[in-house]
């Protein structure tokens, strides 16, 4: 049986998503992700202690702005964004692009610095 052409283009679309997803923290170095995560710990933590920004354990795949307990921007609660690697990259190259209105002004220019962070954050996520 053939697909028709729209459903393997979305099949397709949906793997290449998923592959550039997964490429973004699979280059990364998860060790010099946590040396670095040091950067983020004035504000957030890796364990269940939400500080001024929410505890990253687990934050792969969590909606955005949905943490119980933390506090975040009207902005952020209401984007809708899933964090993804790629939702998560492009959040921390420019935080305020991503979501005008959102409390965390630091980013992270340094793309392999990015990576590094989400493979590190990766590793505290259940599958």
């Amino acid at each position: 049986m053939r697909l028709p052409l729209i459903d393997r283009k979305f099949i397709f679309a949906l793997i290449m998503s998923a592959l550039l997803a997964s490429k973004v923290y699979a280059a990364g170095d998860a060790t010099r992700g946590e040396k670095l995560f040091a950067r983020c710990s004035a504000c957030h933590s890796i364990d269940n202690q939400t500080k001024f920004g929410p505890q990253l354990s687990g934050v792969l795949n969590r909606v955005a702005g949905t943490l119980p307990g933390a506090h975040y921007s009207k902005a952020l609660s209401s984007s809708g964004i899933t964090w993804t690697a790629q939702e998560l990259d492009a959040f921390l190259e420019a935080p305020r692009k991503k979501v005008p209105g959102t409390i965390m002004t630091t980013s992270v220019p340094d793309s392999q610095d990015r990576a590094d962070i989400i493979a590190f954050l990766a590793m505290h996520t259940r599958p």
